[in-house]
Parts: C-alpha cells; structure tokens; sequence
C-alpha cells in the first residue's frame, strides 16, 4: 500500500493560498478519483479540491477556516503501490499499522513537498512585493522612519517577489551614495494626503471649453478677475444646484455637504496650499474677486488663517499657468472632486453660421473624482454644466 498526499493545488494564476471551507469526507471513507474531497475559498471564487486517484481517505490534516498556501499537504489517500505507479503520481509507503475498524491510524510520516510556485515559497495571494511585510520588516521600517510606499522601487528577492530585511538594507545602503536632502514639513504633508487619497478609486474625465467669452469678459472687467476665479464660480454654481457629485462616501452612506465651501490651490515654497471661499455658491463673481485675490496673497506668503483652510468639499486648479494643456490631479483626501484646467490654445471650431471654421481661444477641463461616489456620467454631467456657465460668464 501506498499514501497519495492531497495537495493545495494553483487554483489560479496569482492564486498563492486558499481556506478551507468544507471537508466533505471523514477519515476512513472511500473516495473516488476525480471525487470532490474539501471545499475552498480564494479572494476570486469559491472552488472544490479533488482525489487524484481512487482509495482510502487515510488522513485529513487541513482544518476548516484556516489558509494553506499552494503546495500544502492536506492528508493522504491510501491506495496500492502499483495504482500509485500505474498513476505516476508522488506516493510514499504506508507505515505498518494494527486494523482498527473505529478510526483509521494517521499516517506517522508525512512526505514533504515543494509547494509549485515560482520565486520560493508562496506568500498570501493579496500581498504581492512590499503589500506584504513580516513583522520584522515593520518594525525595521519604523525604526527607519519608513512607510510601505517608500519601498514601492524595491526589487524582492523574497517567496512571491517579497521584498525581505535583506534587500531593504541593501537599498538604505544604496542610496547613501547619492545626493541627499531633507524634505520639508510641507512636503511631508503632502506626501502623506496623497497617499491617503491614492487608497481611493480614483478616475478623470476631460473636455474643452470654448474661453472666448470668458477672456472678452475678463478683459472689459474693472477687476480682471483671473480664468481660476470665473472656474471657481461656475463650480460653486453647479454644486449649489446639485451638491450629490461632492457628498462623501462614509460606511454604507453617502454624506452631502452642509455648503458649498471651494478650494483653490495656490503654489507656495515646496508645495501647495489650498486657500477655502466658503459659500461660494451664495457670492457674485465681483464679489468674490476681493476674497478670492486676498487669499492668495496670504497663501503665497504662508499665512493662510486656519479658518480660511481645510473643509471645503472640492478644489480648483490652474495647471495651466504651467504650460499644461491636460493633466489628472488627485483630490484631497476629504474630498470627492477636483477641477483642473489647462493652457488656452487657438485651435479651428467650424461656425455653422458662415460655414467655415474659425479659430477659438480653447482649453482642455478635467474632473477627477472618488469613482465609488459618483459614475463617469455624473461627473460628465458636471462639467458639462461648469463649461455652459463658463461660455455665459455675465450669468456668472
């Protein structure tokens, strides 16, 4: 006689482990091949582990509700050597044991076998590269001051491509030999709200708009109020309308904002700072030019009140002033939504009306948002209405 072990097998290209559900045989039964012998569950679905040959359940080492990773021996199946042979499957000789018709004698010796997975041994089948860290590593990474996305360019020599205490070191060691400086508190916190907004599903979409009007109203206004401040109010407008686009996905409930308080983010030493107009919606355009150019001044020169920052429910962004003609920012994390603006172009529009194309002043508007609040329908929707309010800028 011989034992065939019963092995956790690859139930799916980036499947390292499962759990087991259900053993749907007892020690002792008769099963057959290709007979369902334990249930399991993986992060995708729901999958039964089958007999690879026909015998006698001998052993069943698996226990319900626990993870085993590819390769693990579940318990063994007594069948006869030369079944085993004819088979060509990896069998061991089964130890001498007494009869007992109550309970079957567990196998004294369990073969060994190297689990089938490239790069050594698995790892959990959500913690690929650095997602996975062993104790040890975090408590290295603590010491040195270090988050999980520091090491997102580290190579893992580690089970799974893991990246282990070993190459960690090598890398701290590595980058002594470059230039080094300290990032400034500013920067720290911007890293660290992006990080928190990256956690997110986040999506852009984008559109032009047409800025002939809105350059021609600038140019006869007294105040010149700047393209950033004429987006700022048709958001506010917008959301004033319809403020679901900017609730807040809290648990099971979506959260709407009790104002329309807007951001506006102004690039200050080492960073950027997002001044709040609040109550945006309830401002004419001419009067929010005076708020609008007061804060910035005061974010330039970082002295923003603390009741002129934080708790806004959506920003604007001139990226153009860069030279950027498209780009996806990322919203802050308490917020849904931001809205970015290009550099205007002189592209050709055809005019219906002479039947020609003419050239227009055009530039390109994103809306990036939190894709588990609202749809790319809602969030077009959207900006379609900002680009009505900005080709009509005297409603504004």
């Amino acid at each position: 006689m011989a034992l065939v072990p019963i092995q956790m097998p690859q139930l799916g290209e980036s499947i390292a482990e499962a759990t087991i559900v259900r053993i749907l045989h007892q020690e002792g039964d008769t099963v057959q091949a290709d007979a369902d012998i334990i249930e399991v569950e993986t992060n995708k679905a729901m999958m039964a582990i089958t007999a690879s040959c026909s015998g006698q359940l001998v052993s069943i080492t698996a226990e319900a509700g626990v993870s085993y990773p590819v390769g693990a021996i579940l318990g063994h199946i007594e069948v006869t050597s030369e079944e085993a042979a004819r088979l060509g499957l990896d069998a061991e000789e089964s130890p001498k044991r007494k009869p007992d018709k109550k309970r079957p004698v567990t196998p004294a010796k369990v073969q060994t076998v190297e689990p089938t997975v490239p790069g050594g041994l698995p790892v959990p089948a959500h913690a690929g590269g650095v997602s996975y860290l062993s104790p040890r590593m975090k408590a290295r990474m603590v010491e040195l001051g270090l988050r999980s996305s520091d090491l997102a360019g580290i190579p893992g020599n580690g089970a799974g491509g893991r990246v282990t205490i070993e190459d960690l070191e090598r890398f701290m060691g590595s980058i002594e030999n470059n230039k080094i400086t300290p990032a400034s508190p500013m920067r720290k916190a911007v890293a660290d709200a992006m990080i928190r907004s990256w956690s997110r599903p986040l999506a852009t979409v984008c559109r032009p708009i047409n800025l002939d009007n809105l350059l021609s109203h600038r140019k006869s206004h007294p105040s010149k109020p700047g393209p950033a401040l004429y987006a700022l109010r048709s958001l506010a407008i917008a959301l004033g309308e319809n403020s679901a686009p900017a609730g807040r996905l809290i648990g099971d409930r979506i959260v709407h904002p009790p104002s329309v308080d807007i951001g506006f983010a102004v690039e200050a030493e080492d960073g950027v700072l997002v001044p709040v107009i609040r109550n945006a919606d309830q401002f004419s355009l001419d009067d929010l030019v005076s708020r609008y150019n007061r804060l910035v001044e005061l974010a330039r020169q970082r002295r923003l009140p603390a009741n002129d920052t934080g708790g806004s429910i959506a920003t604007i962004t001139n990226y153009g002033t860069f030279g950027l003609t498209l780009a996806t920012p990322i919203p802050l994390p308490e917020q849904t939504i931001l809205l970015g603006m290009g550099a205007g172009q002189t592209v050709p529009s055809w005019d219906a009306t002479l039947e020609k194309f003419v050239p227009v002043i055009e530039a390109q508007f994103t809306l990036s948002f939190d894709h588990r609040v609202i749809d790319g329908g809602a969030a077009g929707r959207l900006l379609k209405r900002i680009a009505e309010l900005l080709e009509a800028p005297e409603t504004l």
